[in-house]
C-alpha cells in the first residue's frame, strides 16, 4: 500500500470517527425526537454528501408509518399527515419493514434494535457521482448509530411522559377535591409562547416554560389541605405555608434529571419586578425571563377567570390592571409585548378565550 494510500485511508477514518461521536453529541444536546431526526438528516447530507436525506419512523407497535423527517440540501421539514405518508414508495417502505437498498443513486437502511423502528435512506441526483463503497461503509455506520440515538430518545421521552401524566394526576386529584390550587386554562400556554417567541426565546427553552406551566404547583399536594381549599382571608401563618409552595414544588421536580432546567421558573414565580416577592426577593433580570412572562399570563388569567375568594373580571379589566403593576409587579418590557401581542387577532381571541 502506498502512502498516498494509507493517507487517504486514514483520512476517512478520522472521518468515520468524527460522525459517530457528532451523532453521540446530538444525542445529548437534542430535546425531543423530531428534534434529532432533523439534525441527522442534514449531517448525513453533509459527511455522505447526498442530495437528500430522510428518517422514517414506525408508531410504538411498529406497523404503521408516523413521521418522517427530510433535508433536500435545502430544506428541513417533517412529514406526519397520513395522506402524505401514504405516498412513500413500496421500495422505500420495505426498507422499514427489514430490507435494505445499495444502489448507485439510493441507499436505505432498516433501522433496527430488538425490532425495526423505522428506517433511513439517501438518495443522490443523476449526474451526482454514484454512491461507491466507502460511502456504503460510512452509511452503514451512519445508521448504527441513529438508531441507537433514536431508540434511546424514543424511551426517554416515553418515561417524561409518564412522569408528566402522573404529576397532572396529582394537581387534578387536588382539583377534584375542592382545593382552590387550580390548574391552567386550555389557551394558558398559546399565550406565554406567543409571548416567548416574542422574545426570540429558543425552542428548548419554550419547551421548558410548557412543563413549568403544568408543574409549578405540583408542591400543593403537600400542603394541608384545609389551607388550599380556604375561601376567606389566610392567617399569617397560613400565608406563610403557602409562600414555601415554590419550594415544595421544586423538592418534587428535582430528582427529575429532564426537569431540572425548570427549577429556576419554578422557584421564581412569585417573585416581582421591584424586589418585593418571595420566596428570595429577586427583582429585574434576576429573575429568569421565563418566570417573568409567566407571572403577567397567570395574573391576566387569574383576574379573568375569577377564584374562590375573588369575582372574575373582564378582560379589558385584567389588561388594565396588568398595566398598572408594570414596573411594580411585572417586567415592562414583558407587559409591553403582552400588550403589542393582544392587539393581533390570534392573541385577542385566545385573551377571551382564557376568560370561558
Amino acid at each position: 500500500m502506498s502512502i498516498n494510500d494509507c493517507s487517504n485511508l486514514t483520512k476517512k477514518y478520522k472521518q468515520i470517527i468524527s460522525a459517530v461521536h457528532i451523532v453521540y453529541r446530538l444525542v445529548n444536546s437534542t430535546p425531543n425526537l423530531k428534534e434529532l431526526s432533523l439534525r441527522l438528516t442534514r449531517l448525513l447530507c453533509q459527511f455522505i454528501k447526498a442530495s437528500s436525506a430522510d428518517i422514517y419512523l414506525l408508531a410504538p407497535d411498529c406497523r404503521k408509518l408516523v413521521m418522517i423527517a427530510a433535508f433536500n440540501n435545502q430544506i428541513n421539514y417533517i412529514v406526519t399527515k397520513a395522506a402524505d405518508l401514504k405516498k412513500v414508495s413500496a421500495r422505500e417502505m420495505g426498507v422499514t419493514q427489514g430490507a435494505s437498498i445499495f444502489d448507485p443513486r439510493i441507499m436505505g437502511m432498516p433501522l433496527i434494535t430488538d425490532e425495526c423502528i423505522g428506517a433511513i435512506i439517501i438518495k443522490r441526483k443523476p449526474g451526482e457521482p454514484p454512491f461507491d463503497d466507502y460511502d456504503r461503509e460510512m452509511f452503514t455506520i451512519f445508521a448504527e448509530q441513529s438508531v441507537t440515538a433514536i431508540k434511546n430518545l424514543q424511551y426517554s421521552e416515553q418515561q417524561q411522559k409518564i412522569l408528566l401524566e402522573t404529576m397532572k394526576l396529582v394537581r387534578t386529584l387536588l382539583e377534584k377535591q375542592g382545593a382552590s390550587y387550580r390548574s391552567h386554562s386550555p389557551v394558558y400556554f398559546k399565550i406565554v409562547k406567543a409571548i416567548a417567541q416574542a422574545f426570540r426565546m429558543d425552542a428548548g427553552s419554550i419547551n421548558n416554560l410548557y412543563y413549568a406551566s403544568i408543574l409549578h404547583n405540583v408542591g400543593a399536594v403537600d400542603i394541608p389541605f384545609q389551607i388550599l381549599k380556604k375561601k376567606k382571608q389566610l392567617s399569617a401563618e397560613e400565608f406563610k405555608i403557602i409562600r414555601d409552595l415554590p419550594h415544595k414544588s421544586a423538592e418534587f421536580i428535582k430528582p427529575i434529571e429532564f426537569l431540572k432546567p425548570i427549577l429556576p421558573i419554578v422557584l421564581s414565580l412569585h417573585e416581582k419586578y421591584d424586589g418585593t416577592g418571595y420566596p428570595s426577593g429577586l427583582k429585574k433580570d434576576q429573575i429568569p425571563l421565563g418566570a417573568r412572562i409567566m407571572a403577567v399570563v397567570d395574573a391576566f388569567e387569574s383576574m379573568v377567570q375569577g377564584r374562590p375568594y375573588r369575582k372574575r373580571v373582564a378582560v379589558d379589566v385584567a389588561l388594565r390592571e396588568v398595566a398598572c403593576h408594570s414596573g411594580t409587579q411585572f417586567d415592562p418590557a414583558v407587559v409591553a409585548m403582552f400588550f403589542k401581542l393582544s392587539r393581533q387577532k390570534k392573541i385577542k381571541n385566545l385573551l377571551s378565550a382564557a376568560r370561558q
